[in-house]
């Protein structure tokens, strides 16, 4: 079953680039308290999610977080050093929390799965972004297959302006 707003994310591992290399992080830990907006691509250095999705959000981080949101943050189903060396090329810096979901437990645990198998690319992360306040999610949008656009990070900004934040 695919979570949805106001439901509460479910208990999973993340992994983020500590200082002194890989760190788990408990989605309730990197999730649980303030506003986060958090976007799923399907693969870090595929032609969608470099050209457009993460550009967007780097883009309209200031905007985004002018909302009053705390964090934003990227998941993918790949490694911390994957998504480490992504953030590198795209000089994302401190501006956006990279969390891998190395085996997809967090994507299966929310019903975000998708199965790229007949692309040869195994199982990933569907591509989503989402609102999160406190642990709970407010506000969730899935790409059908094949689109860019709900998740993009002008919808999240019209999103949660329209919201009243």
């Amino acid at each position: 079953m695919t979570i949805q707003p106001g439901d509460a994310l479910p208990e999973s591992t993340l992994m983020l680039m500590g200082p002194n290399g890989p760190e788990p992080s408990p989605a309730s830990g990197l999730f649980g308290k303030g506003r986060t907006v958090l976007f799923a691509v399907p693969g870090p250095f595929t032609p969608t999610c470099s050209a457009q999705h993460l550009p967007g959000y780097l883009e309209h981080e200031g905007a985004i977080r002018a909302c009053g949101i705390d964090q934003i943050a990227c998941t993918a189903v790949s490694d911390i050093f994957v998504m480490s060396a992504w953030a590198r090329d795209n000089e994302v810096g401190d501006r956006i929390t990279m969390a891998a979901d190395g085996n997809g437990d967090f994507a299966r645990a929310m019903g975000l799965e998708l199965d790229g198998t007949a692309f040869g690319i195994g199982f990933r992360t569907q591509r989503y972004s989402m609102h999160i306040e406190d642990g709970q999610v407010r506000q969730l949008f899935v790409e059908r297959p094949g689109e860019f656009k709900v998740s993009s990070a002008e919808h999240m900004l019209a999103s949660l302006r329209g919201s009243g934040s």
